[in-house]
């Protein structure tokens, strides 16, 4: 057996760390051999992650260089702002990075610190980091040096949106994006918004005069459309756990069998099914999985719906970010991915 590709994972005890913790404990292939947090540096990893027992023994280290130094690869699942000002000396030092905050996503640093509200430490490396959405840069992160993982609701929203764009088949200034998010996707925060008596039995839209991701979510469907596209998101909290459902309103362009283009479009794709025409997906039926499932309607006129539903924690955030892993290292595309949905 070769030598296992070495791990570090900057930001590991949140939702998104964990979920990667759990997908690489039980591979051969890799080692997962630094963990590091501001918080709670000198922690074994089980005081977070009981269910870790018997998987992995480390313990949290301070965030540095230093402690990453016998890695091959490092993950960030960090807030913004975090990621910039490490990733540039890892990268000297022959490091490759796949980061799941949102640092390198956008590719103009004025945008970029408009959202985030703070100057952007590693501008250079924007037009660099190439964008770890498989489905729309599957070369690209094979070779990539620097991946940034895209967000939960641009990927649910572009995985909807990629085959009607690429095939010229919708009005590219008329798309309205309206998303559900479970509660985990604002991460393991303690603020009162996010407690289950404010959450439980009610929803509400968020960010409906501009949230971070609508540039991110621009952009991306700009790649695939050639041109800029016109969108209006409205994102919503709901009350469960994990899981997103974006229902997306296009008006369709030309003849061109919607089903069809779908069909067409994520054939080969491992981990984006496309339901049988006349249904919709449900988050239940991806829940802690890296699936994606989309649906296409016509319901009058030009008029058609595109369902889109993922696992925000998994296909939304760490899931995708070991399917990038995967192609970066040259396992196969599915390890540590490829199971069906627990019902219920």
């Amino acid at each position: 057996m070769s030598k296992p590709i070495h791990i570090g994972l900057v930001g590991a005890t949140g939702y998104a760390g964990g979920e990667l913790l759990r997908l690489l404990a039980a591979r051969d292939d890799v080692c997962v051999s630094a963990i590091t947090s501001e918080r709670a540096k000198g922690q074994h990893v089980t005081d977070f992650y009981p269910t870790l027992r018997g998987w992995l023994d480390l313990s949290f280290m301070a965030p540095s260089s230093g402690a990453l130094a016998d890695c091959d690869v490092v993950f960030f699942a960090t807030p913004h702002g975090v990621a910039m000002n490490l990733v540039p000396d890892l990268l000297a030092a022959g490091k490759r990075i796949i980061d799941l905050s949102a640092d390198f996503r956008l590719r103009d640093a004025e945008l970029w610190s408009k959202w985030y509200g703070q100057p952007h430490a590693a501008p250079d490396l924007l037009t660099e980091a190439v964008y770890g959405l498989p489905e729309l840069s599957r070369a690209g992160i094979a070779d990539a040096r620097l991946v940034a993982v895209p967000g939960c609701y641009p990927t649910s929203t572009l995985l909807g949106l990629k085959p009607l764009l690429e095939a010229s088949a919708i009005d590219t200034g008329d798309i309205i994006a309206d998303a559900k998010t479970g509660v985990s996707g604002a991460g393991r925060t303690s603020k009162p918004a996010f407690a289950f008596s404010e959450v439980a039995e009610s929803m509400h839209a968020y960010g409906v005069a501009g949230h971070r991701h609508l540039p991110e979510i621009q952009q991306a469907l700009g790649w695939s459309a050639n041109e800029t596209v016109g969108l209006t998101f409205v994102p919503h909290l709901v009350p469960m756990i994990r899981g997103m459902e974006v229902t997306i309103y296009v008006r369709q362009t030309g003849s061109s069998d919607p089903q069809a283009v779908f069909e067409a479009a994520y054939a080969d794709e491992p981990f984006v099914g496309v339901v049988p025409a006349g249904s919709q997906p449900a988050t239940a039926h991806v829940r802690a999985t890296n699936n994606a499932m989309v649906s296409v309607t016509s319901v009058g006129g030009d008029r058609l719906v595109v369902t889109s539903v993922i696992d925000n924690l998994l296909k939304g955030a760490a899931g995708q970010a070991l399917q990038c892993l995967n192609l970066m290292i040259g396992a196969p595309e599915t390890a540590s991915l490829a199971a069906p949905t627990a019902l219920p």
